[in-house]
């Protein structure tokens, strides 16, 4: 299946944004970016970029110019610590797992290396285990950042559920990324990770459901690699588990929290069949001194 990706311009192109968006994400015509808040977005320098089949949008992406925080200094100008923002990535429930999110990133990765930018930043559920692998695994961003409840409460499936999110930096100038997108470098296995000294430091077991669960314990005795299980699929367990849903959030929150405090940098993700034929995913975390 081919798709054509290019910039949204017209307003009728961001009115097919905006009827994509009510889609994608199953929102109320108040929460949407309105079509006319987009074309004077993409007149200003935003990225606002559509996958077409035909004359049909089946993707979108909205990244805005920003600004990395520099807490503390006054001596930087804005252009030093110019960033891009991507605020939206959807895509038709029949095209995703066809590539369109890969193209759209793909092109916005062009857009900033067109105007200079080397740096693309957002955010995600650290649980959610294809978004690890699709954000850190394959196109190659890191994340050392840990920000709890960012969005602050959300409804269905979510309700009473902190959203706690992983601030995501791509660098789009940079070996690691270049090596994922231009070479197509993909994750090693988990047993040559393992081979290269990491070690899984938080255990999991199964229930009477076969849902994954934290153990009240984890471990970091200092190693220059670490591996973090999550669960392979978050949304069943928010569905069928509340209260284990919770009890996940909380488990990731002080491993990635601590982690974090303590040096560490999420630079890779794998997700592949154990023994048993249950699927595993895990976040490789390496030590910046390392």
């Amino acid at each position: 299946m081919g798709v054509e990706i290019r910039p949204l311009t017209s307003i009728a192109d961001m009115q097919k944004a905006e009827a994509l968006e009510q889609e994608v994400w199953q929102i109320e015509p108040i929460e949407v970016v309105p079509y006319h808040t987009l074309h004077a977005l993409a007149a200003n320098g935003s990225a606002v970029i559509g996958a077409f089949d035909g004359e049909r949008l089946v993707g979108y992406l909205l990244g805005v110019l920003g600004l990395v925080e520099t807490p503390g200094r006054i001596d930087q100008v804005a252009a030093a610590r110019l960033k891009m923002y991507s605020v939206q990535l959807g895509v038709l429930a029949e095209y995703r797992g066809q590539g369109v999110g890969y193209q759209l990133k793909l092109a916005q990765r062009e857009e900033a290396l067109r105007l200079g930018i080397r740096l693309i930043t957002w955010y995600y559920d650290p649980l959610e285990s294809l978004n690890g692998r699709f954000n850190i695994g394959k196109l190659g961003g890191i994340c050392q950042t840990y920000h709890r409840h960012f969005h602050g409460e959300m409804g269905g499936i979510n309700a009473g559920l902190p959203t706690d999110r992983f601030e995501v930096e791509w660098w789009v100038t940079g070996n690691r990324v270049k090596a994922r997108v231009e070479k197509g470098k993909r994750p090693l296995p988990l047993a040559a990770i393992k081979g290269g000294g990491a070690k899984i430091i938080n255990d999991v077991t199964f229930n009477e459901d076969d849902l994954p669960v934290p153990s009240e314990y984890w471990r970091n005795e200092g190693d220059l690699m670490v591996l973090v299980e999550i669960p392979a699929n978050f949304r069943a367990i928010k569905e069928q588990d509340p209260a284990l849903a919770y009890a996940w959030r909380l488990h990731g929150r002080i491993v990635f929290e601590t982690l974090f405090s303590r040096g560490y940098v999420v630079t890779d993700f794998v997700s592949e069949d154990d023994e048993n034929g249950r699927r595993r995913s895990y976040y490789l975390l390496a030590h910046k001194e390392g």
